[in-house]
């Protein structure tokens, strides 16, 4: 019996490669360790992303032995779950609250120029669908499998305008443009010129700054050069000490007169 020819190995890295328009990102790698008799084997798994950055995202998480593999299979699974996010502009049509397990995350349409605000996973969610404009926030787990799903179950209650009249069967009174949340305007505040102004040179006034240095070892701060007297006339002057050459005086001189006796 005549054997099959030989089917070709596809190369690990041809998940690299476009994919159509199509592209991915790997959000989180994960390294699982099982315990077995000789030891640990481990495996990796890829949490991935994939999006044409007009209106259509999926996610997808690959398990293999090694991290091509894993990659790979994520991207397989990503796109075979591919949906549809309703746009409006550069933005989402309106607000919503995303909810998965303990995470929760708020979805607000910005203005344009604002960008993208939120965190690693729900950034590459957006970005991969088409939103350049949006303003989010996390609450409960930060994880990044939550997050995503979270993400998800937010933009798949998005609804455009027309969506919502043709479900209602009528007519919505509502502004044409929708109420942007404005971008936040950053400014840098004015400081003022850095000049020596009254502050003194080295050892002087010190105003704002402490005072000046102080004496240095060895100096007093009563001399002249700290702005004190100086040390001759600050101490008090001493009695001279008698002579030999000096009278002695008489005992008639030193003996008391009788009144004071």
């Amino acid at each position: 019996m005549a054997s099959s020819p030989a089917r070709p190995r596809r190369d690990q890295t041809d998940f690299f490669e476009d994919k159509g328009g199509f592209e991915d990102t790997l959000v989180k790698l994960y390294r699982c360790a099982t315990v077995v008799k000789g030891g640990r084997r481990f495996s990796f798994g890829a949490l991935v992303v994939v999006g044409d950055r007009q209106g259509q995202v999926g996610f997808g998480y690959g398990k293999a032995n090694e991290v091509p593999p894993a990659v790979e299979k994520g991207v397989k699974q990503a796109r075979r779950r591919l949906m549809r996010v309703p746009l409006r502009g550069s933005t989402i049509p309106h607000r919503i609250m995303g909810k998965f397990g303990s995470s929760r995350i708020l979805m607000i349409p910005a203005a344009p120029g604002t960008g993208v605000i939120a965190s690693a996973a729900p950034r590459a969610v957006l970005e991969l669908a088409g939103i350049k404009d949006v303003l989010t926030k996390c609450y409960g787990s930060t994880s990044p499998k939550n997050l995503i799903k979270a993400t998800f179950d937010g933009l798949l209650t998005l609804r455009t305008r027309s969506q919502v009249e043709a479900l209602r069967g009528v007519t919505l009174d509502l502004p044409p443009e929708p109420e942007y949340v404005p971008a936040p305007v950053r400014q840098r505040p004015e400081r003022p010129e850095r000049g020596r102004g009254g502050r003194g040179g080295r050892g002087g006034p010190g105003d704002r700054r402490g005072g000046g240095r102080g004496p240095r070892g060895g100096e007093d701060r009563g001399s002249a050069r700290f702005g004190g007297a100086p040390a001759a006339e600050a101490a008090a002057p001493e009695t001279p000490a008698p002579s030999a050459d000096a009278p002695t005086p008489s005992p008639e001189s030193t003996t008391p007169p009788a009144s004071e006796v």
